[in-house]
């Protein structure tokens, strides 16, 4: 299909040469005489050609209105002006608009054509985000929080209701797998800042110092190793979202100055000395409770009430039972894609034993299942053999059956036999290292090769703290 032009021009002499020359370049040319002609086009028709070339002084009117009525109603399209006398004033209304560019009569072909090839690259770069734009809205609506249960339809009343109010911070609250993030997705792509950026960032995934210099930015030679100049999360999310993922394990004077960021609404890269307007909606997350990190003295407290202006806490898998049978076969569906399977019967027998289970790592422990018995399916049948919940089937040769994965000396085995999820894999080594290492975290994050903010993350992330003996010494952190 071929780029479509419209040639909004009332001397018919220079339309025809224009038409001819753009058509032997390959353009879909539209032209019109005039502003009620043009008029018809852009917001009647609605031609949306990719490049608008117009004269600016027409007979009934001038071009700019045109071009300013396309703006308020969001239509596409780059726009070249041309005018023979234009002063001042209309060249500056006309970059206020947006145009493209605003170019003198008589223009030469030659010069016309780069201008205009140059519209066409920003025109398709703009197509193609809006096309994201919309995948987006459609891929994250409140919809998307799947569940037919009544628990499950109060929370998606909430997502909608959240998604339509222009709220400058929020607090998403819940267990591990919940949904944090997709929640956050619905809220930024279904709200008034859907066309703008959306920012994630994992607190605890960062050490404290790269986490300053990712969050707001540096100036070349701000601290060594820093070359030239970064724009931090809170400037590349302007005028759109930032989601902070486990803000819980912010470090306290990081608080202090996502604190005034957000009072200011202006920020100052490190080792910059120019003030920086920001527009951000904040988004934050947690599965801890941050009331209670906020009593011990390790969240602020004023940051906290700045930042939940609303709170939404998302429940558990294990209260919305009842959605499994929405979630099991949309999941499937996903994963059917994924590898080429065509997994279609899900027994009675799957959902009895599913409800059965406590699902400690929520919707997210359900993926990894639903995962891994997709995969290992032989037929259209969900292989309930696989489904395997709450216990592994490995055991050394002595060992009874269904012992688990087990230690032997220096080494670990863990059975590949899709019997566990990664994150019980996951989980069941670095609780085996902390063990070895009378949970010295400094130790254990040594011996399985890592830093010591990733183990933490995980120790938290997998509750490994609350199992410690009541009388045991408390983890060394290595400060």
């Amino acid at each position: 299909m071929s780029d479509s032009l419209l040639i909004i021009e009332d001397e018919p002499t220079l339309a025809t040469e224009l038409a001819r020359h753009f058509t032997g370049k390959g353009w879909d040319v539209e032209r019109a005489g005039n502003l009620k002609e043009a008029r018809e086009a852009v917001l009647g028709r609605r031609l949306e050609p990719l490049v608008i070339l117009a004269d600016m002084s027409l007979p009934d009117g001038n071009a700019l209105d045109l071009l300013e009525e396309a703006r308020k109603q969001k239509l596409p399209g780059e726009w070249i002006l041309l005018t023979g006398y234009g002063g001042v004033p209309d060249s500056v209304r006309a970059l206020r608009l947006g145009a493209y560019d605003f170019l003198e009569k008589p223009c030469p072909l030659a010069r016309l054509e780069i201008v205009v090839t140059g519209a066409r690259r920003s025109a398709l770069a703009q197509r193609r985000l809006d096309t994201q734009s919309r995948d987006s809205r459609r891929r994250y609506s409140p919809e998307s929080y799947i569940g037919a249960s009544a628990t499950t339809e109060e929370t998606r009343r909430m997502i909608a209701r959240l998604a339509e109010v222009p709220f400058s911070a929020l607090i998403i609250g819940g267990e591990t797998g919940t949904g944090k993030g997709l929640v956050a997705r619905i809220l930024h792509h279904g709200g008034p800042r859907a066309e703008g950026p959306m920012i994630e960032v994992n607190c605890a995934a960062l050490p404290r110092d790269l986490l300053e210099s990712e969050l707001f930015g540096h100036e070349a030679g701000a601290f060594t190793g820093a070359k030239g100049r970064h724009r931090g999360y809170l400037e590349q999310a302007h005028e759109g979202t930032l989601f902070l993922d486990e803000i819980v394990e912010m470090d306290l004077d990081l608080q202090t100055k996502l604190l005034t960021v957000l009072e200011d609404r202006s920020l100052r890269r490190l080792g910059g000395e120019k003030s920086i307007d920001v527009d951000v909606q904040i988004i934050a997350a947690s599965n801890r409770n941050i009331e209670e990190r906020v009593r011990a003295g390790d969240f602020r407290s004023d940051l906290y009430h700045r930042l939940s202006v609303f709170r939404l806490d998302l429940p558990p898998l294990r209260e919305r039972l009842d959605d499994l049978e929405q979630l099991v076969p949309a999941l499937v569906d996903e994963y059917n894609a994924r590898s080429g399977r065509r997994v279609n019967d899900i027994p009675d027998t799957v959902y009895r034993q599913m409800r059965g289970y406590t699902w400690p790592g929520n919707v997210r422990e359900l993926r990894n299942v639903i995962e891994r018995a997709v995969l290992l399916a032989q037929d259209e049948v969900f292989p309930i053999e696989w489904l395997q919940l709450g216990h592994g089937v490995a055991a050394p040769p002595d060992a009874q059956p269904d012992a688990g994965p087990f230690v032997d000396g220096d080494r670990i085995s863990i059975p590949l036999d899709g019997s566990m999820a990664l994150d019980d894999m996951d989980r069941y080594i670095i609780k085996t290292a902390l063990e070895r290492s009378q949970h010295n975290v400094t130790a254990a994050a040594r011996a399985l090769g890592t830093t010591r903010e990733t183990l933490r993350y995980r120790i938290q992330k997998y509750n490994l703290n609350a199992e410690r003996e009541p009388d045991a010494a408390p983890a060394d952190t290595g400060d």
